[in-house]
């Protein structure tokens, strides 16, 4: 396996011109209870995460003379000021965008490839993303979420260095895990090295779901990995490697910029949407749990300004449920289910969210569904959940505790494995 991970140890001499980042972190786990003052204590005590793209003094004698390709969107950032609130954290003026920094600092950027939703993060999920040209940066701009979803050997053939540069959320059908296989299995079969820069996975605190089946391998979930899976995306790659995923056992030559301060039990509030329909803290950590709806005919949020925190349909019981709402087309979900029709179900928007996988949104739906023939009506439920013994026990009625408790031999096996490629505690 051939990869090197760039340590807190600066490998370079640091440039103190540049000022770093946290988002609001603590090292507060989710099962411990503090009061108002004692978060307080632990936010100021705690060092500032720094993410990969942030150590440019590291990275950026690696691209002396290299003609560089970027998989990067609107996530692709470096920090310019130490936030001391998330809200702070998310003013435009707190960061520039990686491929604007690197352009300055006269890197031979030659093309960006941009993953679901695009560069610039505005396309509907499942969207076709079409190939173009940058209007700020006038760089070409290479879809991998339309024709191609891995580069090919002809968009490769002129470069040294391919960088990536994402934030994931740590669910597996979250797709940008699966644009980083694809894109490792093309650097490895062309000889052209990745370097990846690390950024903290929000629900990186836990693992849990089914394990995919690999007889429901797809775009949604390409590896036999839990649906948390509690990774960040350069202990993601290693475990790609490692486990030899890549097609025809291929190892693609990994370089990791690693995080400082970040570790798996830190909380994490993202300060740009990694995707249109994750707008805030609330509907990251509620996303694992309410992603399920995505392979139902359910709606979980899209078209209103509160997705994957509420959820509901016009075929949920409206006499049991009190809260409705009116999906319509907006940024993000031009077509969303059920689009102008009003839905009954649950509102989740001012819960406390445990970081924590669950079962019981969909399980509610199904149980208080007038016409349960409506909900399961295409094969992506499976997908989604990576077996199909999921919706026969949903529909049969069996409880959360006793569907979880079937995973847990598969999620121990995980876990194990999770070890060896874990970059951080």
């Amino acid at each position: 396996m051939r990869f090197k991970v760039f340590k807190n140890t600066v490998l370079f001499p640091i440039f103190i011109g540049i000022v770093l980042v946290t988002i609001a972190c603590t090292s507060k786990t989710k099962n411990e209870v503090a009061s108002n003052d004692e978060i307080l204590k632990q936010e100021q005590e705690s060092e500032p995460i720094i993410v990969g793209a942030n150590q440019i003094e590291t990275y950026l004698p690696l691209f002396e003379g290299k003609r560089i390709g970027i998989v990067a969107n609107q996530t692709s950032v470096i920090f310019k000021k130490i936030a001391t609130t998330s809200e702070e954290s998310r003013n435009d003026s707190s960061f520039t965008h990686l491929v604007d920094s690197l352009l300055k600092h006269k890197v031979d950027i030659k093309k960006v490839f941009a993953p679901e939703h695009g560069f610039r993060g505005k396309a509907d999920a499942g969207e076709d993303v079409k190939d173009g040209i940058d209007t700020k940066t006038k760089l070409p701009i290479l879809s991998l979420h339309g024709k191609h979803k891995k580069p090919t050997k002809e968009q490769l053939e002129n470069l040294d260095f391919m960088v990536f540069d994402i934030q994931d959320v740590g669910v597996r059908f979250y797709t940008y895990i699966s644009t980083l296989h694809y894109v490792m299995e093309a650097c490895a079969e062309n000889n052209v090295p990745l370097l990846i820069l690390d950024r903290p996975n929000p629900n990186g605190n836990y693992v849990d779901g089914p394990v995919l089946e690999k007889k429901h391998s797809s775009f949604l979930g390409m590896h036999p990995i839990p649906l948390v899976h509690g990774m960040t995306i350069g202990e993601y790659a290693q475990m790609i490697n490692g486990e030899g995923w890549l097609k025809n056992g291929v190892t693609c030559d990994i370089t990791i910029i690693e995080m400082k301060n970040y570790n798996h039990h830190i909380t994490y509030s993202l300060p740009i949407r990694p995707s249109p329909n994750l707008p805030n803290d609330q509907a990251i950590t509620l996303y694992p749990s309410l992603g399920l709806f995505e392979g139902t005919n359910i709606n979980a949020g899209r078209g209103t300004e509160f997705q994957f925190q509420r959820y509901g349909a016009p075929f949920l019981d409206k006499n049991h449920y009190k809260f409705s709402y009116t999906p319509v087309s907006n940024f993000g979900a031009k077509y969303p289910k059920h689009q102008n029709t009003i839905c009954y179900g649950v509102d989740l928007s001012n819960i406390n969210a445990e970081r924590e996988f669950s079962l019981k949104y969909i399980i509610d739906a199904y149980k208080n569904a007038t016409d349960k023939s409506k909900v399961f009506m295409t094969s992506n439920f499976t997908k989604h959940a990576g077996t199909e013994k999921l919706q026969r026990q949903i529909e049969s009625g069996i409880s959360e505790t006793e569907i979880k408790a079937g995973w847990k031999k598969d999620l121990n096996t995980y876990k194990n494995m999770r070890k060896k490629y874990l970059i951080y505690d």
